[in-house]
């Protein structure tokens, strides 16, 4: 089953530099072997069922060592382009 996770980590801080929490984050799934789309507002990741669950559960550990406060996480299954979700 393919999964798609769109999330964001707080608190913001602003231009410039992204806070230590969403790089972490980046991070984190690209060690997963996932590729995240990683954007000034939030992440987004698509992946089958089995690799993505383990990856957000470890992401959601890192961002929380790292300074988030508040962690915003929405998942859908299918893929954002397919119509059966």
């Amino acid at each position: 089953m393919i999964l798609r996770a769109e999330f964001t980590t707080e608190p913001f801080e602003g231009e410039g530099e992204p806070p230590a929490h969403a790089v972490a984050a980046r991070d984190c799934l690209l060690a997963a072997g996932l590729e995240p789309e990683f954007g000034p507002l939030g992440t987004s990741i698509t992946g089958e069922r089995e690799q993505l669950l383990p990856a957000l559960a470890a992401v959601m550990e890192t961002v929380l060592s790292t300074g988030a406060n508040r962690i915003t996480l929405q998942v859908t299954v299918g893929d954002a382009d397919d119509d059966r979700v």
